[in-house]
């Protein structure tokens, strides 16, 4: 149960059923060659070309417009992290005064040892000693979650844990989902009704647990080898599904979407979930309970 993590089949489906969520109408999803824009005066993106005044798209995904800037993002692209983003990875090598962090993007990113709070949640300046003890704190394997603190052109990324809420991570289960279905919100760890913890990674790396807690040590000093009640492990299991049935069908991936599909699955077995008759009848009741959601706040 600790520390597994399982990739999303890619998704074959041309249209994506979580477009609703993000105002980009399924007639805005094109694939190359066809028109993005038949006015004049807008500006060309990434994913775009120019044929006489029209703009073209010269990729498959869905087109984007910010003010007069138009893009088309790629639904195959790998994160690109921004600042402020809520990340899960896990580490994969130890350097000299920090980390290197997957978090699914185009490189590695980078955890200084004097961007993460010491056990007891000490903000100190780090010393030769604590240099020397980094792989009692942290080593190749462990998941943690993080916040991106830089973005530097050359395409390197630093992340920091000076927060309670950010750092080590105990006894759960990770599932990776493409990132673009993971949906921007104002928090991005949550402590469901049904008694498990979440945190959805911007990245597309999400974290299924008992619970969400504010650990003074950072999660340093967690017991990997505790007792999880059957219980919860039945929770997390049917969540574990619930999330990859979402990912599938291309369904944007937040707390009320998860909760949505949780509950609207109660009535299958957690393996049945994994019947795609069951999956698409699933999904099918969650689209349609968000779009009745954004109807009624309309």
């Amino acid at each position: 149960m600790n520390h597994l993590a399982a990739d999303v089949p890619s998704i074959s489906n041309t249209r994506l059923f979580g477009d609703i969520d993000r105002g980009i109408q399924a007639d805005k999803l094109v694939i190359p060659g066809l028109p993005v824009s038949q006015l004049s005066g807008f500006m060309r993106g990434h994913g775009t070309y120019l044929r006489g005044d029209e703009l073209y798209s010269s990729l498959a995904g869905a087109v984007r417009q910010v003010n007069r800037l138009i893009n088309v993002q790629s639904v195959k692209q790998r994160y690109s992290p921004e600042i402020g983003d809520v990340v899960v990875g896990s580490i994969t090598e130890v350097q000299e005064k920090r980390w290197k962090v997957d978090i699914c993007g185009r490189l590695d990113a980078h955890l200084q040892l004097a961007s993460v709070n010491l056990p007891g949640g000490e903000l100190r300046r780090k010393t030769t000693e604590d240099e020397l003890a980094m792989r009692d704190y942290l080593v190749e394997g462990d998941f943690i979650s993080a916040e991106v603190q830089q973005v530097h052109h050359d395409g390197s990324i630093f992340l920091h844990t000076r927060s309670l809420k950010y750092g080590k991570l105990g006894i759960g289960v990770a599932v990776r989902v493409p990132s673009y279905l993971i949906k921007r919100r104002k928090t991005h760890f949550h402590a469901l009704p049904c008694g498990a913890g979440l945190i959805i990674g911007c990245n597309g790396m999400i974290w299924i647990c008992e619970q969400i807690s504010e650990d003074p040590d950072g999660g340093y000093n967690i017991d990997l080898n505790q007792h999880v009640p059957a219980s919860n492990m039945k929770v997390i299991s049917r969540l574990f599904n619930c999330i990859n049935v979402l990912a599938n069908h291309g369904i944007h991936i937040f707390e009320t979407s998860v909760m949505n599909c949780y509950d609207f699955s109660s009535a299958y077995e957690t393996k049945d979930l994994m019947r795609s008759d069951v999956a698409a009848e699933v999904a099918a009741q969650v689209i349609q309970q968000l779009r009745a959601d954004i109807m009624d706040e309309s």
